[in-house]
C-alpha cells in the first residue's frame, strides 16, 4: 500500500490528473434538476469515440483511391474478421450521432441555454456542429457508391453559383473538373485527420468553457447565487458521483437501442446506408433521385425550394449559420421556456416542426407540391430567428423563484 501510495504521489507531482478530475467531475457542482433533455451531452461523447474508434480500426483496411475504395468496403464487409459490424457500427454511429446533437441543440433552445453568460459555449457549440457537417460530408463519399458520388458531385457543384470565383472554388474543392481520385484523397485526409483534430480541439473549449460559467438547468436559474457557508451552491450537488451514474444509465439505454440498430436493422430502410450506395459510382449513371444523408435533407430542402440558384445555396448556408446570432436575438428576460409566454412556445414548436418536414422532403423526389410545401416551412424555419427579437421582447413572462424547482 505504501508503495502504491508513493507511485501514485510520484505520477501526481508531475501531471495534472488529479486536478482535472478534482475541479471538473468530484468538485464540480451541477444544478440538481436535471431532466432526461441532460443525458444527450455525455450521449454525444460516447458516440464521439464509438466514431473515433471505429473509424481507426475501418481506415486500417480501408484504400482511399477511386479504382479500390469501393472493393475495399467490400472487402471490410465480407473478408476482415467483425469487419461488417465495425462498418455498421460506423454508419449507424454517424446517424446516431446527428439524433444525438440534435435533441442537444434543441434543449440548449427550450432551456435558453445560449443566453448569457453561455454565449462562447453556444458559439463552440455551433462551430463542432459546422465541423459535424464538414465531417460527415466528407465520409460520406468514402465508400464510393452510387449515392455517394453522385451526392458529392451535386453539393460541391454548387459553388459554381458564387459569383467571380465559384467555378475555381468548385475546382479547389474536388481537386478535378469532376468528383475523382483527387477528390477522394483529399476529403479522406480530412475526414481522418484534419477535421477530428479540431472537433476535439473544439470539444475540450467546449467542455472548458461550460465548466468555468456552469451548467444551465431547467428553470434557468444561476445557482452560483445561492451558496452556503462553504461556497458550495445550495441547489447543486457534485458531478461525481451523482452525474456520472445518471448518465451510465443513459449510456446502458443508449448502447442497447444503438446494439439494435446495428444487428437488425443497420440500413433504418434506406436512411442509414442508402441502397444506391451499394453499387459502385458510375460517372455515366445518374441516379433516378438524388439526396444526402438524411442529417443534412433539411438544408438540401431549404436549397431546393428557392429557384435560383444562388438564392438557394445562400439560403441553405445561411440556415446553418443563423444559429451563431440566438443570443443576439433573444431578447427575453428569462432563460427557460418554462416561464416564457405562449409566443416563444408556438415559434420553438413551429419552429421544431418546419425542420422535421424540411428533413422528409429534403429526402424525396420533387414534386410542385413539395416544392410549395418547403418553401413554406423555409419561410417558417428562418421566422423563428429573424422575429425572435419582437415576440421575446412583446411577450409576457412568468416571474422567476428564487431557487430551484
Amino acid at each position: 500500500m505504501t508503495q502504491a501510495t508513493n507511485e501514485t504521489s510520484w505520477f501526481a507531482k508531475r501531471i495534472t490528473l488529479n486536478r482535472i478530475w478534482r475541479e471538473h467531475f468530484k468538485e464540480y457542482y451541477a444544478p440538481k434538476n436535471f431532466n432526461f433533455w441532460y443525458f444527450f451531452g455525455s450521449l454525444a461523447m460516447l458516440t464521439l469515440a464509438i466514431q473515433l474508434l471505429t473509424g481507426i480500426w475501418l481506415t486500417m483496411h480501408y484504400t482511399p483511391s477511386a479504382k479500390d475504395a469501393f472493393a475495399s468496403v467490400e472487402y471490410i464487409m465480407r473478408e476482415v474478421n467483425y469487419g461488417w459490424l465495425l462498418r455498421y457500427m460506423h454508419s449507424t454511429g454517424a446517424s446516431a450521432f446527428f439524433i444525438v446533437i440534435y435533441l442537444h441543440i434543441f434543449r440548449a433552445l427550450l432551456y435558453g441555454s445560449y443566453k448569457t453568460p453561455r454565449e462562447l459555449v453556444w458559439y463552440l457549440g455551433v462551430i463542432m456542429y459546422l465541423l459535424l457537417l464538414a465531417e460527415a460530408f466528407c465520409g460520406y463519399l468514402l465508400p464510393w457508391g452510387q449515392m455517394s458520388y453522385w451526392a458529392a458531385q451535386v453539393i460541391t457543384s454548387l459553388f459554381t453559383a458564387i459569383p467571380v470565383v465559384g467555378a475555381k472554388l468548385a475546382l479547389w474543392i474536388r481537386g478535378d473538373f469532376n468528383v475523382a481520385d483527387a477528390t477522394l484523397h483529399r476529403f479522406f485526409a480530412l475526414h481522418v485527420i484534419a477535421i477530428p483534430l479540431v472537433l476535439l480541439l473544439m470539444v475540450w473549449l467546449h467542455i472548458l468553457a461550460l465548466h468555468t460559467v456552469g451548467s444551465n438547468n431547467p428553470d434557468g436559474i444561476d445557482i452560483k447565487k445561492n451558496v452556503d457557508e462553504n461556497g458550495k451552491p445550495r441547489d447543486g450537488i457534485a458531478f461525481h458521483p451523482y452525474y456520472t451514474v445518471k448518465d451510465m444509465v443513459g449510456a446502458t439505454v443508449f448502447l442497447i437501442i444503438f446494439a439494435s440498430v446495428v444487428f437488425f436493422a443497420p440500413e433504418m430502410g434506406g436512411y442509414f446506408l442508402e441502397h444506391a450506395n451499394f453499387q459502385p459510382a458510375n460517372p455515366l449513371m445518374t441516379p433516378d433521385h438524388i439526396a444526402p444523408v438524411w442529417y443534412m435533407t433539411p438544408f438540401y430542402a431549404i436549397l431546393r425550394a428557392i429557384p435560383d440558384k444562388l438564392g438557394g445555396v445562400i439560403a441553405m448556408f445561411s440556415a446553418v449559420f443563423i444559429f451563431f446570432l440566438l443570443p443576439l436575438l433573444d431578447r427575453s428576460p428569462v432563460r427557460s421556456m418554462r416561464y416564457r409566454g405562449w409566443l416563444s412556445r408556438t415559434a420553438l414548436t413551429l419552429f421544431a416542426i418546419s425542420f422535421i418536414g424540411l428533413g422528409y422532403l429534403g429526402a424525396v423526389a420533387v414534386t410542385p407540391l413539395r416544392t410549395l410545401a418547403a418553401q413554406i416551412l423555409t419561410v417558417i424555419y428562418f421566422a423563428f430567428f429573424l422575429l425572435m427579437p419582437v415576440y421575446t421582447k412583446l411577450e409576457k413572462c412568468k416571474p422567476l423563484p428564487e431557487r430551484l424547482t
